[in-house]
């Protein structure tokens, strides 16, 4: 028998009567994403621990073993998005952090095989691609790794789903806002514990300890989590409100023909051309405050730049999510609210192109937080499309689809940035390119959807 709420009420009713347990679920997805990139961002801070031990000389190494992450990521979201459509968020969910989890302490039994051997690809400034092989810790890392990608694919497309289902169209931006501002509060934990059990415990403590963070989670989420029609603590006023959208369509779902939908590639498209930039503030801004300014990699040097960064972009996921929820209450079009937070957005980021030319160490992070947090904002816009666009039952698989296109996009700018580093020896084509990608990706986008208009799946 269903616990769904027997006789909704009106969806415009008082503030006071609607009820806020949809923010509940919010928070859990916040925290899931907090938890995602700290097992993400664990062997980034121990790097230069890991090194020294197994004696990592060629840099290759390492960067194959970032690689298996990024392959299986890319692989994974495809088949993550299909199976939480196919099984529902609160199992799917909870599958995919168990999986990543376990593969997050794999990690500390990496050096448990010395013989094995694993070719992977990697590519040579001056040879172009070649095959490396791995062998005994590394290779353990890099299965590790593909391991932990596969089951991170599935924490945004679950995310997606689930805002999807729990908010009505005009509070899915800053939802989804709140809960991506989980990943720069993962990228500030990170270098603040894994320091402080490397150092009481040891290395294979630091995966092992952040790696099962996850099992509480996910008996939180199954303990906590219903669809909306089914749990009992849901008032009959809020259910309404959750449903006020016009229902979706009944279709039958599969997975192939999404790829024939104009609407499934404007995602894709702008998650190829975009993704890609925060994968360089990721990973490549620690080295270029310390090629350009001379900063050091410790927390008292590298710590202050990173935090203001990651702090600014926690408020624009939140500031940009709101933004285009808050004209859609104003009464805007869902098509102008949207893109018009997206442009101001990609306006923002535009100043980022001066950043290699700055002689200020804090102006150079002032405008690199600024471009972060719009970067957060506008994907918090941008995930929000799938659920303005197609039916509940295809978000994940749609979010699935352009998170394997964000990936791909993310290996390929990975090559790129090394390319031009070392024939240039400079950011400044590097941020040129970043600058430029939000402006191109918002006409992309507006050129294959120009009204934001559903895609009629099944015709």
């Amino acid at each position: 028998m269903s616990n769904a709420p027997a006789a909704p009420g009106p969806a415009d009713a008082p503030a006071g009567r609607i009820g806020r347990y949809r923010w509940v679920i919010c928070i859990l997805l916040l925290f899931a994403a907090t938890i995602n990139y700290i097992d993400r961002q664990v062997i980034g801070i121990l790097k230069p621990t890991l090194t020294q031990i197994f004696d990592w000389k060629d840099e290759r190494i390492y960067s194959s073993i970032i690689f298996a992450f990024s392959l299986a990521y890319a692989l994974g979201f495809i088949f993550a998005g299909r199976i939480i459509d196919r099984i529902g968020t609160r199992r799917g969910f909870a599958l995919a952090v168990v999986v990543w989890s376990l593969a997050a302490m794999a990690h500390g039994a990496a050096d448990w095989m010395p013989s094995l051997h694993l070719p992977m690809l990697n590519l040579d400034a001056k040879a172009g691609f070649s095959i490396v092989t791995l062998s005994g810790a590394a290779a353990g890392f890099a299965l590790a790794r593909f391991a932990l990608g596969l089951g991170e694919a599935g924490s945004f497309p679950a995310s997606i789903k689930t805002v999807a289902e729990w908010f009505p169209q005009k509070e899915r931006a800053l939802a989804t806002g709140i809960f991506n501002s989980g990943t720069n509060i993962g990228a500030l934990v990170t270098p603040l514990v894994v320091p402080w059990i490397l150092g009481h415990w040891g290395w294979q403590w630091a995966f092992v300890g952040t790696g099962a963070v996850g099992f509480l989670w996910s008996a939180w989420w199954l303990v906590v989590y219903r669809p909306p029609q089914e749990h009992p603590r849901l008032s009959q006023e809020e259910f309404a409100y959750i449903r006020s959208d016009p229902a979706d369509p009944e279709v039958r779902m599969r997975w192939l023909p999404l790829l024939t939908y104009r609407q499934t590639w404007a995602f894709a498209i702008g998650k190829l051309m975009t993704d890609p930039v925060w994968w360089l503030y990721l990973y490549w801004v620690p080295d270029f405050l310390s090629k350009t300014y001379g900063v050091k990699i410790t927390v008292s040097e590298m710590g202050p730049p990173l935090v203001i960064i990651y702090l600014l972009a926690d408020v624009g996921s939140i500031g940009g999510g709101w933004m285009s929820s808050h004209w859609i209450k104003k009464g805007w079009t869902t098509n102008r609210a949207r893109k018009t937070a997206m442009f101001v957005c990609a306006l923002c980021v535009v100043p980022v192109m001066f950043a290699a030319n700055v002689s200020n160490q804090w102006v150079a992070v002032l405008i690199i937080a600024l471009a972060a947090s719009a970067h957060q904002g506008w994907s918090a816009n941008l995930f929000t499309l799938t659920s303005d666009m197609f039916p509940r039952k295809a978000v994940g698989s749609v979010v699935g689809i352009g998170g394997t296109a964000g990936a791909i996009g993310g290996m390929f700018n990975a090559l790129l940035v090394g390319a031009l580093l070392q024939a240039t020896g400079s950011y400044l084509i590097v941020f040129i390119i970043a600058g430029t990608m939000y402006l191109a990706a918002l006409l992309i986008i507006h050129l294959l959807v120009p009204r934001l208009e559903p895609a009629r799946l099944g015709e």
